[in-house]
């Protein structure tokens, strides 16, 4: 039986642990896929789909639905684990992630997966349909909110900036952006030894670029659950301008040895570190094989 939409943050917190452990569980059973940055977006992903979103899974094309767009369509995998978590399709079916015939692929594809509002994976388009998206609504008089998460590496996109200009000017009140910040890039920049990485963005830069261009912008821990529901819920009251939340998130989240270590971008676990992070994490049977059919 799937999870239904629950308002205590110790639920949350504890739905984002179960997000956490099946993206982890999934890799490992793909043997391929990306890891440390579903782990740094599996709280706000929690509190998006279990409490903020007006969505139904049974009727995943409900026109009157809130979208959500992941910009950083490379962490697929922690929006699956949240929509079988949240009843769009069976938990077991996770264990076909990134098989060539399944509906779950390394990116999202909205034309294999109900449920999913956009296809995304070239960093910077998923935020512009997001944009597009908003700007849409509010020409037809639809009453929506659209959420779009990117990572502060996909920043880096000129695209990402020329959509926050245009939002801007086109005053769409009903867009959010929340800015994955996780300090952490793959293929960033260099710090003192080739086995470091340092922040895309540093200090205050991101907040204030996403000021600079006319954003009603809120900073927030983003595993601090009650600051995130907070400050996506109220994202709904904006007037006159789009909201850009930057989350401060750790890469990697929840499991020691992978919090902070770029490798750990894209990196299978073997049985041995998969263990040793579903008993961190609380799960130490697991949840994958577990599940029911």
């Amino acid at each position: 039986m799937a999870e239904q939409t629950i308002a205590g943050y110790e639920e949350l917190e504890q739905t984002a642990q179960k997000i956490r452990a099946l993206v982890l569980e999934s890799v490992a059973h793909a043997g391929a896929g990306h890891v440390g940055g579903p782990l740094s977006a599996a709280d706000v992903l929690a509190a998006l789909y279990f409490r903020v979103l007006n969505i139904k899974p049974e009727e995943p094309d409900w026109p009157e639905r809130d979208r959500f767009v992941l910009s950083k369509g490379h962490s697929t995998i922690g929006l699956y684990a949240t929509m079988a978590l949240r009843g769009f399709f069976p938990i077991k079916e996770l264990q076909t992630f990134d098989a060539i015939d399944s509906r779950l692929q390394g990116h999202p594809d909205m034309t294999a997966l109900p449920g999913l509002d956009m296809s995304s994976g070239s960093l910077g388009l998923g935020f512009s349909a997001a944009f597009g998206m908003a700007l849409g609504a509010k020409a037809t008089g639809q009453d929506f909110t659209v959420y779009t998460m990117v990572g502060d590496g996909e920043c880096n996109e000129g695209i990402i900036w020329e959509g926050a200009h245009a939002a801007n000017r086109f005053g769409v009140d009903n867009l959010v952006v929340i800015v994955d910040h996780n300090k952490l890039q793959q293929y960033g920049w260099r710090g003192a030894t080739a086995a470091e990485r340092t922040s895309p963005y540093g200090g205050d830069q991101l907040r204030d670029r996403w000021a600079a261009f006319g954003w009603d912008v809120r900073e927030i821990d983003g595993h601090n659950m009650a600051e995130v529901v907070a400050a996506l819920e109220s994202a709904r009251d904006a007037v006159g301008s789009p909201v850009a939340i930057v989350a401060h998130t750790i890469k990697g989240r929840g499991v020691s040895f992978m919090e902070g270590d770029y490798l750990w971008h894209a990196q299978a676990p073997k049985p041995d570190s998969l263990a040793a992070a579903l008993e961190e994490l609380g799960f130490p049977d697991g949840l994958l094989e577990r599940s029911e059919p």
